[in-house]
């Protein structure tokens, strides 16, 4: 009987040190396709490239790369006749990202994108991100353990984790919720050797606000947090707002 077969993607890069942790770490459990992006895609987040050719790059046996983002990679991935997959994969797992994704880092991750496109297709879906402090080998077989563990459930539903592996090598797991983590936004305009203007966005440093259960909690307590995320966006607790703005739309 064949043995589950994962996709493997990341927003890293395919050469990313993280990604070749836990496809070590896979192998033992799973077969282990990788298709991610030809160079790093971070904060790419869920973007899809519709206005240029991609081109798809073998690196030997099961891994491919992508000049595209993460989404890209495993869009052609699942929908490529064969020429990646062998069949449809059994779960698609995007990471280890080096440096985790928590709260809202969600929205703007690459490595949450690659598990999302997955989820989206109805596969389920890990995301998996460690401190770059943390233990690269222990966080991949806890990775690799909770993809065994996802593929046991009797139930194939699209679900879609994010998991988080704070600093060390030993990590109680918890089931979470997303919590806050702030950054300080800014934007630093410089200017090059020849005089002309040009900018970074994006502040150093993050702060963690308390939220009881979250994924931030989790992490500033030495825990593996393991989040659930909805493919549904729609915002049932402000559907009164919006009929009442269409309301107020139609008296006018």
């Amino acid at each position: 009987m064949a043995r589950p077969l994962v996709l493997l993607s990341n927003d890293d890069g395919y050469r990313s040190s993280g990604l070749q942790s836990l496809r070590t770490a896979l192998l033992e459990l799973v077969d282990v396709v990788v298709c991610a992006p030809d160079t790093e895609q971070s904060a790419a987040s869920h973007s899809l490239s519709l206005h240029r050719p991609l081109r798809l790059f073998p690196h030997g046996e099961g891994i491919f790369s992508v000049d595209g983002t993460p989404a890209d990679s495993v869009y052609v991935a699942l929908h490529a006749d064969q020429r990646v997959l062998p069949r449809r994969p059994d779960a698609v797992v995007s990471g280890m990202n080096l440096g985790v994704n928590l709260g809202d880092d969600v929205f703007y991750s690459g490595t949450v994108a690659a598990a999302r496109e997955g989820a989206l297709k109805g596969i389920p879906s890990i995301a998996l991100s460690a401190a770059l402090d943390a233990d690269a080998t222990a966080a991949a077989a806890l990775g690799a353990r909770l993809v065994q563990a996802l593929l046991a459930q009797a139930s194939k539903e699209p679900v879609l984790l994010n998991v988080n592996v704070p600093p060390g090598d030993r990590w109680p797991v918890q089931a979470t919720r997303l919590g806050a983590r702030i950054y300080k936004d800014e934007v630093d305009f410089r200017k090059d050797p020849r005089g002309r203007e040009y900018l970074w966005i994006g502040g150093p440093g993050a702060e963690h606000r308390a939220v009881p259960g979250s994924d931030t909690e989790a992490y500033d307590q030495g825990a593996v947090g393991v989040t659930p995320l909805v493919l549904d966006l729609w915002g049932r607790d402000k559907a009164r707002t919006a009929e009442s703005i269409v309301q107020t739309l139609a008296s006018t």
